[in-house]
């Protein structure tokens, strides 16, 4: 198919115009128009960029791409070599990234919630990005802790804030520690992210809501699988998920 075909089938299911985004969504490095392989994962870098060259990927998808907001904007270093790869293999390399948060059918926090077994009944922010509901049963947080562990394939760092159950939880993939004071006015028991911060710990404990670090990488690889699984069903094309170690 066209690659022209694929990118507005993407940008309908993900209405990036939505969003007020750190980076730009779609297309970022142009390389052949016909496609029939993606390759999804969840950041460029010169591994992923490698190893979907050797799978033969047309198009590279991702939720971590190039051109964030307060970058530098000269192509030198580390980002050179990464485009200049690209460009040789005739890759197209697709990022979405806060749309990709948000889905409620692809996005990572959905993902998120078919993994851990939570059912949302609302979001954190306006644009839909993080999700608030609750687990299929009441838990504690160190059994939801070990749930994490078991759906994600690594323990995550739990800051307990008291002996509460977990009836309410708040997600959101990535490093959206700073969500919890929203989670908190939201009626959450436990909050669930990607990353940690000092701050995080005191807030958890002063506001009564356990925190769950459980990884960033973690969190973000069910967005991306499920965004080139949606491209192979819709378009008939072939796709493959990589899925590099990242301990983050």
């Amino acid at each position: 198919m066209h690659r022209d075909e694929l990118l507005a089938g993407l940008d309908a299911k993900l209405e990036p115009a939505r969003f007020t985004d750190y980076c730009p969504n779609g297309l970022q490095v142009e390389g052949r128009t016909e496609v029939r392989h993606v390759v999804s994962a969840v950041t460029a870098s010169a591994a992923t960029i490698e190893a979907a060259a050797e799978r033969g990927a047309d198009v590279l998808l991702v939720h971590h791409g190039y051109f964030w907001k307060g970058e530098p904007q000269v192509i030198t270093g580390m980002k050179q070599r990464r485009i200049r790869r690209l460009l040789e293999s005739g890759m197209n390399l697709v990022a979405y990234h806060l749309p990709l948060d948000a889905h409620p059918e692809v996005g990572n926090n959905a993902s998120l919630a078919r993994d851990l077994g939570l059912v949302a009944d609302g979001t954190l922010r306006d644009d839909g990005v993080g999700l608030v509901g609750a687990p299929d049963e009441p838990l504690s947080a160190p059994g939801l802790a070990s749930r994490i562990a078991t759906a994600l394939g690594r323990e995550p760092l739990l800051v307990t804030a008291g002996e509460h159950p977990v009836r309410r939880v708040a997600w959101c993939s990535g490093g959206a520690q700073s969500l919890l004071p929203r989670a908190a006015e939201l009626g959450a028991d436990a909050y669930i992210s990607g990353e940690i911060s000092e701050q995080t710990t005191h807030e958890a404990r002063e506001l009564g809501v356990h925190y769950l670090a459980a990884g960033h990488h973690a969190t973000e690889r069910g967005g991306p699988r499920a965004l080139g699984e949606w491209c192979a069903r819709t378009f008939d094309l072939t796709h493959e998920f990589l899925d590099l170690d990242n301990p983050a």
